[in-house]
């Protein structure tokens, strides 16, 4: 689709997941893996540095997840296109990927030739998404909670009591219990751990 070499940036915090997509990318006649990054706070500055075409990159990684890391590259540098490729088929994290600019959404388990296609389709100005989550993305509906109840609900995920969320999160007790108890009624659960529970599998957090 493209007579050039397409550049593209990998961000995986597994170095054997990264060096093994390197590789299989590295086969393709017009793709080039330029850059290479474990963390996502790294992704920008990575992406400015080599000048990409494509930033590939995983949900989980350290200093910011892949769907954050997405957001701030299509702010910054919006003719840069998104893929984001993981190990967790949930259907929220695809809501929230799209909602951060991303052009493509991947499980791990798909064909190299399908990631490599993706890449030459997204910057063909297409939109790739693995069809399962997008039936499943839809048959979901949409995340209940609201940012704070995100925020709160992921800062409780450690088991923090109330006051050291407050804490944490420069809010009273009292908002913490409000937010927290929120996010239970609307998630249908018994307890903030059942409530991270969900909110994680759903990807909503």
């Amino acid at each position: 689709m493209t007579s050039r070499t397409i550049k593209v940036l990998l961000a995986e915090d597994q170095s054997m997941v990264r060096e093994a997509l390197a590789a299989l990318l590295g086969l393709e006649d017009d793709i080039e893996v330029v850059a290479q990054v474990a963390r996502g706070d790294e992704v920008l500055a990575a992406a400015r540095a080599h000048d990409i075409d494509v930033a590939l990159m995983d949900i989980e990684m350290p200093g910011a997840t892949g769907i954050e890391a997405a957001g701030q590259l299509h702010k910054e540098l919006p003719s840069v296109k998104l893929v984001i490729l993981t190990t967790f088929g949930r259907p929220g994290y695809l809501r929230s990927a799209m909602e951060s600019g991303a052009d493509a959404f991947l499980v791990k388990d798909a064909p190299a030739s399908q990631l490599a296609e993706a890449v030459r389709k997204v910057l063909a100005g297409e939109r790739v998404i693995d069809p399962t989550l997008a039936a499943a993305a839809l048959a979901e509906g949409a995340n209940p909670l609201t940012d704070r109840e995100r925020e709160v609900l992921r800062a409780a995920a450690d088991g923090s009591t109330n006051a050291e969320l407050a804490q944490t999160l420069h809010l009273s007790q009292g908002t913490v219990r409000n937010y927290l108890s929120t996010a239970i009624q609307k998630l249908a659960v018994r307890n903030r751990a059942e409530a991270v529970r969900i909110a994680r599998e759903k990807g909503w957090l």
